[in-house]
């Protein structure tokens, strides 16, 4: 092969090296997973038992649920989609007329689940009524619990409208 012909094939080479040593920069998704789960189960391990729940602010522009609520110590898979009563408490983003602007945080939750049932039209959903009396934040950065805060490739096939449940 002639010079210039090598020459022009120079970029391509280094692009190509390029991607192949930008994937290999991190560890594999399967590993950053797994590491995003630990840091989870490490966090739900070390809260206290009391009369509260942990809440996590799941904002979904056309959907009308609050978010995922569970009872400290307990995994983020067992926690359920709620309804929020804010007859006696505004939730924070609605304190501020900012709806969504909190999605995402965690809250240390004060109330009851009422044991009603409440109809949610766009998901077409029956959610748990939960009853908020005070709310605290806990994290506006707290640790994964969806599979597409672990997994890029998860997030990237996420569709606007898929209600995701916490692992």
């Amino acid at each position: 092969m002639k010079a210039s012909s090598l020459r022009s094939l120079l970029p391509l080479k280094i692009l190509a090296a390029a991607i192949l040593l930008g994937g290999c920069a991190g560890a594999p998704e399967g590993i950053q997973s797994t590491r995003g789960l630990a840091t989870t189960a490490a966090s739900v391990a070390s809260e206290p038992p009391g009369d509260y729940y942990i809440g996590r602010r799941y904002y979904k522009p056309v959907y009308k649920f609050w978010g995922y609520v569970r009872k400290p110590g307990q995994p983020w898979s067992s926690a359920q989609l709620v309804m929020l009563n804010e007859k006696q408490k505004l939730a924070p983003d609605r304190e501020v007329r900012q709806f969504g602007s909190d999605n995402g945080y965690e809250y240390k939750l004060y109330g009851e689940f009422s044991g009603d049932k409440v109809y949610e039209p766009a998901s077409n959903g029956i959610y748990p009524e939960f009853v908020l009396k005070n709310i605290e934040l806990i994290s506006r950065n707290p640790p994964p619990i969806f599979r597409s805060q672990m997994n890029a490739r998860a997030q990237a096939g996420l569709k606007p409208l898929t209600i995701e449940r916490p692992e």
